[in-house]
């Protein structure tokens, strides 16, 4: 395979969202869509937000091999469809923005997958933008806050590491990565 799976992980509030839509700018990515058996919300769109399908045909989906990771949070489903990743592989590299522990799941299902987890310059700076955000309440932030400890415990076992401390210095670091790595491909 000629173009590249690249997995961007992170903790809440360290930037990803914002990093994927400067590559995407660029051209030549493609966003993978999750699947989620949660009810659409407010803004969303079908396709392209998620695509949202019944529980049971999530489940039909885990039984048949359909995704390359998928979770369970607050009773609702949540996964990356195999066959949705491998189309869009075909023509162009493909992004997933997706949690630690889905990532390694991608990673031994697909291992040729890249990893690169988006790390904070620390935690007071993750703290103000995940404030700034103003999308959760102070016990929430703090959730996410825990939780951080557990995501960067994983770092290890990423291909690559980059610190989003000033955005445009970051997504020129991620884009010199993928150059390498498509280089190393050509080379395969």
């Amino acid at each position: 395979m000629k173009n590249l799976l690249i997995v961007l992980s992170g903790p809440s509030g360290v930037g990803k969202g914002t990093i994927i839509k400067k590559l995407l700018a660029k051209g030549g990515y493609a966003l993978s869509v999750s699947c989620t058996t949660r009810a659409m919300r407010a803004g969303e769109t079908e396709g392209k937000s998620y695509f949202f399908i019944s529980k049971e045909q999530f489940e039909n989906m885990i039984k048949e091999n359909g995704f390359l990771e998928y979770s369970n949070h607050f009773e609702n489903y949540y996964g990356t469809p195999r066959k949705f990743v491998e189309e869009q592989l075909e023509s162009r590299d493909v992004i997933l923005e997706i949690e630690v522990d889905g990532a390694l799941k991608v990673k031994q299902a697909y291992p040729e997958a890249l990893l690169i987890m988006v790390l904070p310059p620390d935690e007071n700076e993750l703290r103000n933008r995940l404030k700034k955000r103003g999308t959760e309440s102070p016990e929430k932030i703090e959730e996410r806050i825990k939780r951080t400890d557990y995501e960067l415990s994983k770092k290890s076992e990423y291909d690559y590491t980059v610190t989003n401390g000033e955005l445009n210095g970051c997504v020129a670091l991620i884009e010199n990565i993928l150059k390498k790595e498509k280089e190393a491909k050509k080379h395969d």
